[in-house]
């Protein structure tokens, strides 16, 4: 019963949050309120939550990451994919190896393994915290996107490294062609069983609809199965689960873009997710700042560990190792950022600039959160000897300090660093805005001329004029619809039957939607964007349905 009643406090701490937030006279991110939330229930029930590592990276990790891989533009995941890689892969592995050197040298009494372990987990970034923290400030577009992937690709380098780092931790023995090997294995083992099982469930769908019909709530169901699917499965043979549920979501982003499902069902499931994102994404913070009191209360014995029973100084040690992650992170992004230049010299001018505001929000939006604190309360209780683990207790207040301070400097940092600046609109979006506004006119009005002359081939009563007129009608309404400003005066097409009307609406609308689909798989125009074109498409679908 407690179980469940903490849950639904936790819930209303949710619900609450976004109140606070709009009643106070300052912005303060939401992520924040709801941390502070999450330590004000902290003592109810009395025991609390004994946060079980491996149930919360299940519940929460693989939906909110299938998402993110789902609704990630790709366009500009591809054109950024360097950056990216160089972000997700190369600042892990430079992180953990001076990191791990730095922290064993200002904190000599935890030893080396528990050290590079710390650096390992620190040094994944989080997706959800970095749309909590950006979601109301001005970012570019592009900037989102690097942060994001780099987010969604991270958690398996840094949580490889780290695994390998407590291994050595407890056993004392470390193989470095042993753990290379075994992070292609989790690299690409994961994204191959969320390719191949997220292909396979999309497959099965479509072809049990084409025969039997859909069912919104079913459709719905399978889209929240998958992730926990791919991640379950990946992590049985020993691969990353959370880029099965990356990869599975990329999958459903492609499947979408079939227009094999309804436009109820599309408007639905995006509605089933947005909550569902909204849910998890506040509970996660809440159950962070729940676990706080309980990780500070270690304080003074990690001070004894320490050897210096004065607790001060393990504030220093966090605000020193966040300090570094911040040089580091800064370093790497310029080197990126110069690479880039080098690699990519047909890459114009204006679209490889990053200034150094950029680079700046680049490395301040490096927020840490669920994952290293989830992976850091992994740590074993003692090594195979049986004695106890050197320092657990330090690696996870000093984690825990860090997801805190990172969430702070980016909340006053970012706001500050984005004040007065205004990203001017990309060129390639608004072109492919214009393509996707024409063509679905164009397809539109050969829809409705292919339908007229079905009408006369059937030898239905039609007058020309009418027709003529209700189809510029439609054609103003779907203009609207789509962000062209401007209905026409159209006049009133009395002649025309309300079932002739509405076959004429259903047929433009289809025909549209169409055509911004095709456009999206021939890559034409991002996915983001055909999946917003399609958006407003289908709410006037269900409209004159």
């Amino acid at each position: 019963m407690d179980n469940v009643l903490i849950v639904i406090v936790m819930l209303a701490a949710v619900l609450a949050s976004g109140s606070v937030a709009r009643l106070l006279p300052w912005a303060v991110p939401l992520p924040l309120i709801q941390i502070a939330l999450g330590i004000g229930i902290a003592g109810f029930p009395d025991h609390g939550i004994r946060l079980d590592p491996e149930l919360f990276f299940l519940l929460f990790l693989p939906p909110l990451l299938f998402l993110d891989g789902w609704r990630i533009p790709k366009d500009a995941l591809r054109r950024d994919v360097l950056g990216i890689f160089q972000l997700s892969v190369g600042l892990v592995v430079v992180t953990i190896v001076g990191m791990g050197f730095l922290i064993h040298w200002m904190i000599p009494s935890m030893p080396l393994a528990i050290a590079f372990a710390l650096a390992a987990i620190v040094s994944p970034t989080d997706a959800v915290a970095v749309e909590g923290i950006t979601r109301h400030l001005s970012v570019s577009r592009r900037v989102l996107t690097i942060l994001e992937g780099e987010a969604l690709f991270n958690d398996a380098s840094g949580l490889v490294a780290f695994r390998f780092a407590v291994a050595a931790a407890v056993t004392g023995a470390f193989s470095l062609p042993t753990a290379a090997l075994s992070f292609v294995w989790v690299a690409l083992g994961g994204l191959g069983v969320g390719f191949g099982l997220a292909s396979v469930v999309v497959s099965l769908r479509v072809r049990f609809t084409a025969r039997f019909g859909e069912d919104p709530g079913a459709a719905i169901l399978v889209s929240l199965l998958i992730p926990f699917a791919a991640y379950l499965l990946a992590e049985r043979i020993g691969a990353s689960g959370i880029l099965a549920a990356v990869a599975g979501g990329v999958v459903m982003s492609r499947a979408e873009l079939s227009g094999k499902s309804s436009a109820a069902t599309r408007t639905q499931r995006h509605a089933v997710w947005n909550m569902l994102q909204l849910t998890l994404n506040g509970v996660i913070f809440v159950l962070l700042g729940e676990q706080f009191p309980r990780i500070f209360e270690g304080a003074s014995r990690v001070a004894a560990e320490s050897g210096d029973p004065r607790s001060w100084l393990l504030v220093c040690y966090a605000l020193a190792i966040c300090a570094m992650l911040y040089v580091f992170r800064f370093a790497c992004i310029y080197l990126s950022i110069l690479t880039s230049r080098v690699v990519r010299r047909s890459v114009p001018a204006e679209a490889s600039r990053a200034s150094l505001r950029t680079i700046a929000v680049l490395t301040l939006a490096g927020v840490r959160g669920a994952v290293t604190l989830a992976g850091v309360v992994t740590l074993p209780l003692a090594t195979a000897s049986g004695a106890a683990l050197p320092a657990r207790d330090m690696a996870i207040f000093l984690a825990a300090a860090v997801i805190v301070l990172s969430l702070l400097i980016a909340s006053v940092g970012l706001p500050r660093l984005l004040r007065g600046v205004e990203w001017s609109a990309s060129p390639i979006h608004e072109r492919q805005q214009r393509l996707a506004r024409s063509s679905a006119r164009a397809a539109a009005s050969d829809a409705l001329d292919q339908l007229r002359e079905r009408f006369g081939s059937e030898g239905e009563h039609l007058d020309g004029d009418a027709f003529a007129t209700q189809g510029e009608l439609i054609l103003s309404e779907l203009g609207d619809t789509l962000g062209v400003r401007g209905a026409a005066d159209a006049g009133s097409p009395e002649a025309l039957s309300w079932q002739q009307s509405m076959r004429m609406r259903r047929v433009a609308v289809a025909a549209a939607r169409a055509a911004i689909y095709e456009l999206a798989l021939k890559g034409e125009i991002s996915d983001a964007l055909a999946r917003e074109m399609v958006r407003k498409i289908d709410l006037e679908d269900l409209r004159i349905s």
